[in-house]
């Protein structure tokens, strides 16, 4: 007997969705009318290996999914492919079964099996969602709870995606502008370690047969030296030690918040990090304003979505002010941390009903500073390492030839 997936409607209004057995449609149409709903929707769901029974059954040769956590490119995978089967006319259940099939991700193809089975036992997409928020972010469960509510769901998936797409694509070069000096800075540093501790106390052996007075900076450098070979293992201890306090005061309230405070006042870094941070709120907000969320709902979002500490207090006050009926740009003005522009922008946004397309100006406008930025910011660290690592490495050499020197010219 063939299964139909339904979509009806009760005497309340409220929708609600199933699958079920029937000898054809016509006859589980005239059985949910009996049972007093409004048919929406009935379609017959096609034959084909269910997500089920992969689940089930042994998988077979090569099936298994890569290991690994779960990123943002594979949820813009996940809704940009969701668009596409919502939008080609394909059952729900089908396409969660189609997905989880060509989910790369083993824990990926897990969570779409149980979502598989969620929203074929009655349950929304959203619903089915809401119980994998390690997975699916906030932001992401509430907009498709929106395109549920509108009828929009793949109009909805697709705005998902392109906000996946663009969060990425910035997360990404911030990575790639701060990873850079830090890895180079990082082996700078262990380098300059290795050569004190343990290469040049061979120069010194040497340099002590000769019998000779050194120079001041060979000495200097030999006393340095000898000190970091005797004690380099308790100097790591202390390094890793106060890395390890660091982390832990970050992650107290009182800690994240002053760091993130600072990070977006640090020279060099803060303006990037402030760029990003108003590009994320602005696009966030738009995202979610353009779907259809209540603004207090979505401002809820935007302060959990921000990862900045400042930035999400600055917000929670701006729903405060929210609910006693003030405008956005308002507190955002009182806030020392958005710019005058963004503020201005967002004022004559409210004042003439345009202000998700004002945010989403203001995203794009940002997400140009921070790629002129990075570029920048790329090009002013690359020749400041040089010339450390030219410094300190010339340095060690100097000192170390200067006895060479020294005794070249004493024979002479």
């Amino acid at each position: 007997m063939p299964s139909f997936e339904y979509l009806v409607k009760d005497k309340a209004g409220k929708d609600l969705k199933g699958v079920q057995d029937a000898a054809d449609a016509p006859e589980l149409v005239r059985q949910l009318r009996t049972q007093g709903y409004l048919v929406v929707r009935v379609e017959q769901v096609k034959k084909g290996p269910s997500i089920l029974s992969v689940q089930k059954g042994p998988a077979p040769r090569g099936a298994k999914g890569k290991p690994g956590s779960i990123k943002l490119d594979d949820l813009v995978i996940f809704a940009r492919q969701m668009a596409t089967l919502v939008a080609a006319g394909i059952p729900l259940i089908q396409s969660i079964d189609i997905l989880g099939e060509q989910m790369d991700k083993e824990k990926f193809r897990l969570v779409l099996r149980r979502m598989h089975s969620d929203v074929q036992s009655g349950k929304s997409l959203s619903e089915a969602m809401q119980v994998h928020q390690k997975v699916f972010s906030a932001l992401f469960i509430h907009m498709v709870r929106a395109g549920e509510t509108s009828g929009r769901l793949q109009e909805i998936l697709d705005r998902v995606a392109h906000y996946f797409e663009k969060s990425s694509a910035l997360q990404k070069k911030v990575k790639a502008a701060m990873m850079y000096p830090l890895i180079v800075s990082i082996m700078a540093f262990a380098i300059t370690f290795a050569m004190l501790a343990f290469v040049i106390p061979k120069f010194a052996t040497i340099f002590e047969g000769l019998g000779a007075k050194l120079p001041m900076p060979t000495q200097i450098l030999i006393n340095l030296s000898n000190y970091l070979a005797a004690n380099w293992w308790w100097i790591l201890a202390v390094i890793g030690g106060a890395v390890f306090m660091f982390v832990q005061y970050t992650r107290s309230p009182f800690g994240r918040l002053s760091w993130d405070s600072f990070t977006l006042r640090m020279p060099i870094f803060g303006p990037i990090i402030m760029k990003v941070a108003v590009s994320k709120f602005s696009r966030t907000l738009s995202t979610l304003v353009r779907s259809g969320v209540a603004i207090l709902s979505a401002l809820e979002i935007v302060s959990k979505t921000s990862g900045n500490a400042r930035i999400e207090k600055i917000i929670i006050d701006l729903m405060a002010s929210v609910k006693r009926g003030e405008s956005i740009a308002g507190p955002l003005s009182k806030s020392g941390i958005f710019p005058s522009m963004v503020v201005r922008m967002i004022s004559i946004g409210e004042e003439t009903g345009e202000l998700e397309a004002m945010l989403t100006k203001i995203a794009d406008f940002y997400d140009t500073q921070v790629d002129a930025a990075v570029a920048g910011l790329t090009s002013l660290i690359e020749p400041l390492i040089i010339a450390f690592l030219g410094v300190v490495i010339g340095g060690i050499v100097i000192a170390l030839f200067l006895p060479i020197l020294t005794l070249t010219q004493a024979i002479k």
